[in-house]
């Protein structure tokens, strides 16, 4: 071990991120122990590097000493994509208006859909979601609008890992999600039911960029008992990503998200912790 860590050569920065990155799994506040532990930092370099985040500003401590996210930290993170959420939001509140129902808006980072906008409706619909969780591609409605309308090297890519069932009804079958994907981007819409949730059923439509790829996807989601005839809302949903379309212009969705480079950048690869741990999501 070297310097302390358990990944030799790692930098101060890649520490300091390290830490942060136990948060991105789970919120809830964390005690010293715990925080070295899920690292791999030694506990001397890890209350070190916590006093100088504190300091800044990017943790502080609760009443019992355990550390959580602070608020210059969550103060930053409201510019990350702020410029469509800004375009994206009196949208997103007229298709709700229009329909009643819980809206939102996602894009694609590595193999998880990133939901960074929603408006939540009325109706009480079993969630698996929030601004900034993400969910597997392939489980959602918004995930297979965004992987269906992809390069098809990006679709087998993704097809080609460990598909996670997050219910007994998520489709998890490569060779069935390749002509499901196919359906979709000839119909230009996805439907899923209790794939993420028990409970949920969502639909999604594809928002393109000026330059005719997929920049993000419009979802919307209700109760799986009232689902049927989700497509009624599909000329609403349209209308909205075509207005979106239209407000974003030259403005790339894709900006929202670190942008690929290429499959020999191992973009499909799990967010995992220093410990080595998959990170999970949260989303629908």
């Amino acid at each position: 071990m070297a310097g302390g860590v358990s990944s030799p050569g790692q930098t101060v920065a890649g520490r300091m991120l390290s830490i942060l990155a136990v948060f991105e799994q789970s919120l809830s506040p964390r005690s010293l122990t715990e925080i070295s532990q899920e690292t791999g930092l030694a506990l001397s370099t890890t209350h070190r590097l916590l006093a100088e985040l504190e300091d800044w500003g990017a943790l502080q401590r609760d009443d019992n000493g355990r550390y959580q996210i602070g608020l210059r930290l969550w103060e930053l993170g409201q510019h990350a994509g702020r410029q469509v959420r800004d375009i994206a939001r009196p949208l997103l509140q007229d298709l709700y208006s229009l329909t009643q129902e819980t809206v939102h808006i996602a894009v694609r980072e590595r193999t998880e859909a990133l939901y960074i906008d929603r408006v939540y409706g009325s109706r009480r619909v079993p969630q698996a979601s929030r601004v900034g969780g993400r969910l597997p591609l392939h489980a959602t409605a918004v995930g297979k609008v965004l992987l269906a309308h992809e390069e098809s090297w990006l679709r087998e890519a993704v097809l080609a890992q460990p598909l996670e069932s997050r219910t007994p009804k998520t489709h998890v079958d490569p060779d069935a999600l390749r002509i499901e994907l196919d359906v979709i981007r000839a119909r230009g819409y996805a439907l899923t039911a209790d794939e993420v949730r028990l409970g949920s059923a969502s639909i999604a439509v594809p928002i393109f960029q000026r330059d005719g790829g997929i920049g993000a996807a419009l979802g919307l989601v209700t109760a799986a008992d009232t689902a049927e005839g989700l497509e009624r809302h599909l000329p609403a949903m349209r209308g909205i990503a075509h207005r979106i379309e239209r407000s974003v212009g030259g403005f790339s969705l894709r900006a929202v998200r670190p942008e690929p480079r290429g499959p020999e950048h191992l973009i499909f690869t799990q967010r995992k912790s220093a410990t080595g741990g998959a990170k999970g999501g949260g989303g629908m």
